[in-house]
């Protein structure tokens, strides 16, 4: 009987274009797998903690801005945003705008061509992954879209969608892809030696920064709503935080670029600060107000996210706990005191305090990374140019004064680039919606409403414009 396994003569010589040599078939399923869990944080972890978290009116509202950011971000990424991030050196903080769409460019090994950098006498490689560029441009998809959502946090319950749809784009072109090529891409940042692990600086302090910024420029909520603007459903918000919690798994454990022992670290210390920190901040809230707050519990826990993220594969075990103390603190109180003491603070009408949750927690883990900083653990992460805490031998705390220098320049432009995309959007459109539609919320922005609960899923009421005189009139229309 013929040998039916017989293989053609030459077969086996033949590679596989599926599987090449240079593919690490467990690194890319992680990649992969983490790109996902970043995503996920997104789409539908912030969308969901928003329209949990804001007042009834707003919530329908502010979960599409959310959602609309998230797919908006993905076009722009794929034309010419990766490459401006990743790509070849145009200026320090700049890389070159390209596409990344063609099969030439996705299939091919992955390569991050601006990350080599002088070490002593020798020059370092670029950085090569062991997996496609399509999984890299994926996976840096999903940190672009969070933190446009997560600035988004500042404006919610007035920004006009109109606007919102334009800044968008805007704001990942101009501030984002400067960030991330200055600090990951191979950017001055990145030669200098700052440390990012994950996106304490790219992400959080940046959408901290930013959406502070344009919560001055869009300007504050109605009176009606800064008085009261009781969240409409905790339940949801907190489904919401639980998703943005275990999907942070993806998002500090992906970032050595690899299933190796430092992904694993990045994952146990990212879980070890967020529990910390949940636990000081009730702790705090118990303390001087009496009772737990289940908001408080969130933000405690977001603290604690943002700020191991710098640090995440490069620190101890042991620091990821002070850590933890340290951003259930700081970032209390510069929420629940210092905003009620300082005119500033006050004067600005940042929705859902972004400001302590992300740029207080950011800088503040960025600092402590610069201190806490093994250099062991540096050594294993690709992206870390010969670098250590002050405390393992850092001369004169540089590494530490390093770490404030770059927190200040991804606020200083940050602020400029958000200032200047809001005050262009502004010649062309209004920035907020009128007082008319402040009033009514999302009926008047979108002509549904979040929940239908008098009756039999009938509405409470509905809102339409008259196109004749822009007049907000009122209309009862029972549901289908």
């Amino acid at each position: 009987m013929a040998n039916a396994s017989v293989v053609p003569s030459g077969y086996l010589q033949r590679q596989d274009p599926r599987t090449p040599e240079w593919l690490n078939k467990g690194d890319n399923a992680w990649q992969m797998i983490s790109a996902t869990l970043v995503g996920m944080q997104g789409m539908p972890g912030l969308v969901i903690l928003y329209a949990g978290l804001v007042k009834k009116k707003w919530a329908l509202n502010s979960a599409f801005m959310a959602l609309f950011a998230f797919a908006a971000v993905m076009p722009c990424w794929v034309l010419w945003a990766y490459k401006m991030s990743f790509g070849h050196k145009l200026l320090p903080f700049w890389g070159k705008a390209g596409l990344a769409v063609s099969q030439d460019f996705l299939i091919p090994q992955a390569v991050l061509p601006s990350t080599s950098y002088k070490n002593g006498s020798y020059v370092t490689p670029a950085a090569t992954l062991l997996y496609p560029t399509a999984t890299m441009v994926f996976f840096q998809f999903a940190f672009a879209a969070v933190t446009v959502i997560l600035l988004a946090g500042s404006v919610l319950g007035r920004m006009s969608i109109k606007a919102w749809m334009l800044f968008v784009p805007l704001w990942i072109t101009f501030s984002y892809s400067v960030g991330a090529f200055s600090v990951w891409g191979g950017g001055f940042l990145f030669q200098w030696g700052v440390m990012d692990y994950s996106g304490g600086y790219v992400v959080h302090l940046a959408s901290g920064a930013a959406g502070f910024t344009a919560a001055f420029w869009v300007g504050p909520r109605s009176r009606e709503d800064r008085d009261e603007f009781p969240p409409n459903n905790l339940l949801l918000a907190l489904a919401g935080a639980g998703i943005l919690w275990m999907g942070w798994s993806g998002f500090n454990g992906g970032d050595p670029f690899s299933a190796n022992v430092d992904s694993s670290m990045a994952v146990l210390n990212t879980h070890i600060c967020a529990a910390t920190s949940l636990l000081v901040w009730t702790c705090w809230d118990v303390l001087f107000f009496k009772k737990p707050s289940v908001i408080g519990a969130i933000q405690g826990m977001i603290t604690g996210l943002v700020c191991i993220t710098p640090g995440a594969g490069l620190v101890q075990g042991w620091a990821a706990l002070v850590m933890g103390i340290a951003s259930g603190t700081i970032p209390w109180y510069t929420m629940m005191v210092l905003s009620r003491k300082l005119p500033f603070l006050q004067a600005v009408d940042d929705t859902l305090g972004v400001l302590h949750t992300h740029a207080v927690a950011g800088i503040l883990g960025g600092a402590l990374t610069g201190l806490f900083a093994h250099p062991d653990l540096s050594s294993l992460f690709l992206t870390v140019p010969k670098s250590k805490g002050s405390f393992y031998g850092g001369k004169r705390g540089v590494q530490f004064w390093k770490q404030l220098v770059g927190a200040c320049f991804i606020v200083g432009w940050n602020v400029l680039a958000t200032s200047i995309i809001l005050l262009v959007i502004k010649l062309l459109i209004p920035l907020r919606m009128t007082e008319e539609e402040l009033k009514i919320g999302d009926d008047a922005a979108h002509g549904e409403e979040a929940y239908a609960l008098i009756g039999q899923g009938q509405r409470e009421q509905r809102y339409t414009q008259d196109g004749n005189n822009g007049a907000i009139q009122l209309e009862a229309q029972n549901a289908v």
